[in-house]
């Protein structure tokens, strides 16, 4: 599914319509907020969006998605302003995989629409992390310690796979909250530090692979 946020409701509708003639299932959303409230129900495959979006800065908003735990990982077209070699900068430093300079034509965008999603489907995606006792399945979003199932909170998941990702690679608190909470970090707030004690406490005796680092942070135990 590849989304394309524009709020030009006329080039919206040539994007959605030129992406099914070649197969592609697409449909369209013509505000930032539209968009934002899903992309936290669902994630497609790509995201095409408006750089003149009305009432939001999207190059602010691509760095959102980049610091998303949900949608980090979608890849992203641009659409500029113009093509203005400043413009298109922009919109790559931003964090965009690709931009088009506007105007631009449906051939042009179909095809580079192709090529983006050619590139990150060549990366194969682990579906399964293993830790020592501790399973955690991506495609089913289940986590098994020891064999035995856990029920874990959104959050709770998405804080275990991300140290789960990376064994043996230190998170900051202020990194970790700002990932998976999408919010403004303060060293009053403990609620990192409360998310790893329930964390480690559904884990039982798999719950100490979960390091603290004095100081720092915390980080999944490599275990050979």
């Amino acid at each position: 599914m590849i989304w394309c946020v524009d709020h030009d409701a006329q080039r919206r509708n040539l994007e959605i319509h030129a992406l099914r003639c070649v197969g592609m299932d697409a449909k369209g959303y013509d505000s930032a907020d539209s968009f934002w409230k899903d992309l936290q129900k669902e994630c497609p495959e790509l995201i095409l969006m408006d750089a003149a979006l009305p009432g939001v800065d999207p190059l602010a908003l691509i760095k959102r998605i980049r610091q998303s735990s949900v949608a980090g990982e979608i890849p992203v077209i641009m659409q500029a302003q113009s093509s203005n070699e400043l413009d298109v900068i922009r919109c790559l430093d931003s964090g965009a995989d690709d931009c088009l300079g506007n105007p631009f034509g449906m051939m042009e965008m179909v095809s580079r629409v192709k090529a983006v999603l050619r590139r990150v489907q060549r990366a194969p995606i682990e579906d399964v992390y293993q830790a020592g006792g501790i399973s955690l399945s991506l495609k089913e979003r289940q986590v098994m310690a020891n064999q035995e199932p856990i029920q874990l909170s959104y959050k709770e998941f998405e804080l275990l796979k991300v140290l789960m990702e990376h064994p043996g690679e230190v998170f900051t608190r202020q990194w970790l909250y700002e990932r998976i909470w999408n919010g403004i970090y303060s060293e009053k707030n403990r609620t990192v530090d409360i998310h790893v004690q329930t964390l480690r406490k559904k884990l039982g005796t798999c719950g100490s692979l979960i390091e603290s680092v004095k100081y720092i942070g915390y980080r999944m135990k490599k275990v050979p």
